[in-house]
C-alpha cells in the first residue's frame, strides 16, 4: 500500500486545501499528517510545541509520517518541516512526491499572521522568508512532480495535478 501522492510545502502552499480537491477528483481519501498528530497526542499541534517542545513534535511527526506512508493509499499531506528529518526524506524516496511551491508574498497572505502556527508566532514574515529558504531544497530533493501555486486558486492547482497524475 502506498499513499497515491504525497503533498509537501512550506506553510500556506495549500498542502491541506489542494490535497482534499485531489483526493476528491481522484476517488480517493484525504489524510493530513498533521491531525494524525493531534490525535495521537490529544491536543492542538501548539499545545505539543509548547508542553513538550519542537523536538518531540518532530519524533510524533516521524512516526506519523512512518505510519502513513506504510499504510494509506489516498492523498496524503505533510506538515512543512517533515521534510526537515533525513529519515523522512530516505522514506519518501520512491512515492509520488509532489512540492507545492509557493513564494513568500502568497504565502504571507495565505497564512496570515500565524494564528495556530507555533513556528511563525514571532515576527512571522521573517521567519516564514527563514522557512522558505531553508527548506526549498528539501522539498525539491524529494519532489517528483512540482507545481507554482503562486496567485492560483486551489481547483486550478488540483486540475492540474490530477493531468500529471
Amino acid at each position: 500500500m502506498s499513499p497515491r501522492a504525497v503533498l509537501v510545502g512550506p506553510p500556506g502552499a495549500g498542502k491541506t486545501t489542494v490535497g482534499g480537491l485531489l483526493a476528491e477528483a481522484l476517488g480517493v481519501e484525504f489524510r493530513d499528517v498533521d491531525a494524525d498528530i493531534e490525535a495521537a497526542a490529544g491536543k492542538p499541534i501548539p499545545e505539543i510545541f509548547f508542553d513538550e517542545g519542537e523536538d518531540h513534535f518532530r519524533a510524533l511527526e516521524r512516526e506519523a509520517v512512518a505510519s502513513a506512508l506504510a499504510s494509506f493509499d489516498g492523498v496524503l499531506a505533510l506538515g512543512g518541516g517533515a521534510i526537515l528529518a533525513p529519515a523522512t526524506r530516505e522514506l519518501l524516496a520512491g512515492h509520488t512526491v509532489v512540492y507545492l511551491s509557493v513564494e513568500l508574498s502568497d504565502a504571507v497572505s495565505r497564512v496570515g499572521l500565524g494564528a495556530g502556527r507555533p513556528l511563525l508566532a514571532i515576527n512571522p514574515r521573517a521567519t516564514l522568508k527563514y522557512l522558505l529558504d531553508q527548506r526549498r531544497p528539501f522539498y525539491e530533493e524529494v519532489a517528483t512532480v512540482t507545481v507554482v501555486t503562486d496567485g492560483r486558486d486551489p481547483e486550478e492547482i488540483a486540475t492540474e495535478l490530477v493531468a500529471k497524475l
